[in-house]
């Protein structure tokens, strides 16, 4: 069963794409503590491994980059053999990636498992769950694939204490164990139930009908390098600060400061983690009021401006935390705004595989944002040189979003 919204665009059945929105949200969430908890199990590995920090480190850096990486090849595969049986071995492979990191004894073994199990297995669900919702709802592309990537960014918040006090309880190896079982149940359970969503034309008051474009010819148009630039562009000024926080609130005195009786880094991080989930729906779906290219430039110039301000008040804790919300709010609705907008422009047929390419530009940005941050401090002696760049790279982008992207796509789909 289907409605139809206008006689060139049907809209599958709310029964249907809402279960499926709901399903893909679930496989998000299972996915996303071996990303966002991954903090609570480095002291005890430390411990247990008898590794430097520095080394332990690599295993977050491996997964994260082959979550990113490989995404091209892994969209593939989803549109070859479906979303039930990729999407269920990304959450399987997921799950085992804890249960196996648990016997590890020595720092490869635990970057196999963790590391490159877990973050093929991640990669696979994200980029897989992200190309079906935008074909699911065509006619609100951006609010879809806001939702599921919230699921991703805030999904840990239900699983942080539980696995906090589980470590204090049972110790680390267990924990992994137990989460690790949870996690690839519930994962491959709700992977069971997706269907391939309906190719239907592009939806919406503010869209171009696009034709579905062969993932090889997309990588042959200027406009999808020109959104591939824009999101590494985004991704590197917003993991200069995700990855350097820590340090700047203690050159800006925040780091043993009180807030509503609470340290003020902490609830910086609670915060952030919050606003960083909220903004991906949120402007997702003002996006599909108003239009793409006109919400990345709200957005982007949002966050340049709070990190303007972040960087002229920093002695107050007060507005170090609130700005710091203000700040992730303005960035993390990259990942609704670029995944809706490529489909836009190139059609659902090959969406997963195509947005599995301009997902790379995240992990460019995980390579360069916190490496960029910590050459540009040493090299300077100020964290004023960070934001500098980071604020101008922003404000680049928002301008680049009006002013070079929306002419071509509309040139391009004329």
């Amino acid at each position: 069963m289907s409605t139809t919204l206008s006689p060139a665009i049907v809209i599958p059945a709310a029964s249907t794409r809402w279960i499926q929105l709901g399903l893909g949200l679930v496989c998000m969430m299972a996915i996303s503590s071996p990303q966002y908890t991954w903090a609570l199990f480095t002291k005890p590995l430390t411990g247990s491994l008898g590794a430097p920090a520095a080394a332990l480190q690599v295993t977050i850096t491996i997964l994260i980059v082959l979550q990113t990486f490989f995404s091209p090849f892994q969209g593939v595969l989803i549109e070859r053999f479906g979303p039930r049986l990729l999407i269920g071995l990304g959450a399987a492979m997921t799950g085992l990636s804890w249960v196996l990191a648990s016997f590890a004894t020595t720092l490869p073994m635990l970057y196999l498992s963790y590391g490159l199990i877990g973050g093929l297995g991640t990669g696979i669900v994200y980029v897989g769950v992200v190309g079906q919702m935008v074909g699911w709802f065509p006619d609100r592309r951006g609010f879809a694939a806001g939702m599921v990537a919230a699921g991703y960014g805030m999904g840990a918040i239900m699983t942080t204490f539980p696995i906090a006090n589980s470590i204090a309880a049972a110790g680390y190896q267990g924990t992994l164990m137990r989460f690790g079982v949870i996690f690839g149940i519930v994962g491959v359970t709700a992977a069971l139930f997706l269907r391939p969503p309906p190719f239907l034309p592009v939806a919406g008051p503010f869209a171009i009908a696009a034709r579905d474009t062969p993932t090889r010819t997309m990588l042959r148009t200027p406009v999808f390098w020109v959104m591939f630039v824009m999101m590494t562009m985004m991704s590197t000024t917003g993991l200069m600060v995700i990855t350097q926080i820590g340090f700047f609130a203690g050159d800006f005195g925040a780091s043993n400061a009180l807030v509503l009786g609470m340290a003020a880094l902490p609830l910086a991080l609670s915060v952030d983690r919050f606003f960083n989930g909220l903004t991906r729906p949120f402007f997702g779906a003002v996006s599909d009021r108003i239009g793409r290219e006109n919400t990345m430039f709200i957005a982007f110039s949002l966050e340049a401006v709070a990190m303007a301000a972040w960087l002229l008040t920093r002695g107050d804790p007060v507005l170090f935390v609130l700005l710091s919300g203000v700040v992730f709010f303005g960035w993390g609705e990259i990942f609704s705004l670029f995944p809706s907008t490529l489909t836009d422009t190139f059609g659902t047929r090959h969406a997963t595989t195509n947005y599995g390419c301009l997902y790379i530009a995240q992990g460019i940005g995980s390579i360069l944002g916190g490496p960029m941050a910590s050459l540009l401090h040493g090299y300077t002696g100020t964290w004023t040189s960070v934001f500098a760049v980071a604020i101008g790279v922003d404000a680049l982008t928002a301008v680049l979003a009006l002013a070079v992207l929306k002419p071509m796509r509309r040139r391009l789909l004329a």
